[in-house]
This record gives C-alpha cells, structure tokens and sequence, in this order.
C-alpha cells in the first residue's frame, strides 16, 4: 500500500509540475505566463486591489480586451505594468486604454509590443499573498511557520527509519 502511495503522490507531483512547465512558468524562464498584481480600483467591479492576474500573450487585440501592458518609454510611469481595457486605437498607431472604473481613457497609447497578455486566470486577493510573502517580515513568518510544523511534527525522519533497529557498531582496533 506504502508502495502505491507512494507512485501516486509521484506522479501527481509530476503532472503538477508539468502543468506548471506548460500553463504557469513566467516569461522570463521561457514560459507563457506573465503574473500581474492588480494595484487600485481603476478596473473595478471586475478586478480590484490585490487580486493576482496571469496574463498570456494572444497573436492580436482589439477594442473591448483586457490587456495587462509595459507603460511606454517615454511616457510618466514608463516600464509600469498596467490592466485595463482597450477602448480603441490600433496596434499599429497605438491602442487607448481606459480602465473599466475611470471616465477618461489613458494618456499611455501602447502599442502590440507594449502588451504582455490578456487575463487567462484571476485569483482574487492571492496578490496581497504573494505581496506580503515577499516582505521581510512575510518571509520571516513564513520561515518561522515552517519550523514550527517541523518541530511539531517530530522532524524525525520516515517511519520505516525510526522503528529500525540499530546495527552493534564493532570496536575499534588499531592496525
């Protein structure tokens, strides 16, 4: 039973890490995916302040997209990683954003190269997770909470190696 336990969890956590090869590895290590943490409520009612968003890059876009997008250079705020919703323009002259809870669009006109993706998964609030793990006091919880379990739970080895019984050493002779 141990044994089939054991080739299970295995490949669970291969099919878990392939998943993530093929659907969640961020574009910097080659992969589709860029993470986008959503800052304010100008995107509200459908994002809002802390949700994390993965974004993936599409072959077009057109008016009426989410698009998460690199403020251009040149531009205030340029290199900024902004999401809001394309309301017209073109690739080409240059698209113009508006997020869904502002009355004026953007002074920003990305075009095609600026735009890192459309919101391919949604999951509210894990930014301000991710956020906070990444703090030196997140981090340190974190850290702390992981010690803690592994001194609770005995941080002993498996079970099979603790109920083994110990091998007479022979003495020690010298040559």
């Amino acid at each position: 039973m141990r044994r089939l336990l054991s080739a299970l969890s295995t490949v669970v956590l291969l099919a878990a890490f392939v998943g993530w090869m093929v659907y969640l590895r961020p574009a910097p290590l080659g992969g589709p995916a860029t993470f986008v943490i959503v800052s304010g409520t100008s995107m509200e009612p459908r994002l809002h302040d802390g949700d994390l968003v993965v974004v993936r890059r599409q072959d077009s876009y057109s008016p009426g997209d989410v698009v998460a997008f690199q403020v251009p250079e040149g531009e205030p705020g340029a290199g900024a990683m902004v999401i809001h919703r394309i309301v017209g323009g073109s690739a080409r002259s240059g698209f113009r954003m508006r997020g869904d809870n502002k009355a004026l669009a953007d002074l920003w006109r990305p075009r095609d190269g600026d735009i890192v993706g459309r919101p391919w998964l949604e999951v509210p609030r894990a930014g301000r997770m991710v956020t906070t793990l990444g703090s030196p006091i997140g981090a340190g919880t974190a850290a702390g909470l992981l010690v803690f379990l592994y001194v609770l739970t005995g941080g002993a080895p498996p079970s099979s190696a603790r109920n083994a019984v110990p091998r007479p050493v022979p003495p020690f002779t010298p040559l």
